[in-house]
């Protein structure tokens, strides 16, 4: 048997760790690529309304940068995957059926996540209308995209508390 081929029994069949390594690379990527994409909607509303009045800055900043917190709650999933399959202590501490059950809950996670930052991405568009239109309004404003954020943060705290309840340990 050549090393590659010990290399994929060690970690997709004797120990599962494989399987919950390419989930913690999904929930990652789909994440920040959802985050860029609801960032480039966003940016690109307040671009519009910043040239006419570029004043609102200050106020559009953080409407803009809301979409991007998928990007970090995928980060944070990706990091206690990783942790949790032992692949940054260096031991293989996971089963076959709990690498299955982590790589589909990175693939859930990110597709939440990545759909969530893009459908923000939205909301603060149209939030970066209302702040246009009545610059007073800011505060209510951020509440059009916050309130989007609610299943992302869910996602996020089901993903931590999954990953505990799957493989039975603190961290």
């Amino acid at each position: 048997m050549s090393s590659w081929q010990q290399m994929l029994n060690l970690y997709f069949v004797q120990t599962g760790a494989g399987l919950a390594g390419i989930g913690a690379v999904l929930v990652f990527a789909l994440a920040g690529l959802g985050s860029a994409r609801g960032i480039l909607i966003a940016g690109t509303q307040a671009g519009g309304v910043l040239s006419e009045k570029p004043e609102l800055f200050g106020q559009l900043l953080v409407i803009m940068a809301l979409p991007g917190t998928q990007g970090f709650y995928g980060f944070i999933c990706a990091v206690m995957a990783a942790l949790k399959c032992g692949f940054i202590a260096g031991s293989l501490t996971i089963s076959p059926t709990q690498g299955l059950v982590i790589f589909f809950l990175g693939l859930g996670t990110g597709l939440v996540e990545f759909q969530s930052a893009i459908w923000q991405g939205m909301a603060s568009a149209a939030a970066t209308n209302m702040v246009a239109k009545q610059p007073s309004e800011a505060g209510k404003a951020i509440l059009i995209p916050a309130l989007v954020e609610t299943y992302a943060v869910l996602a996020l705290l089901a993903n931590i508390l999954l990953l505990i309840w799957i493989t039975g340990t603190k961290f």
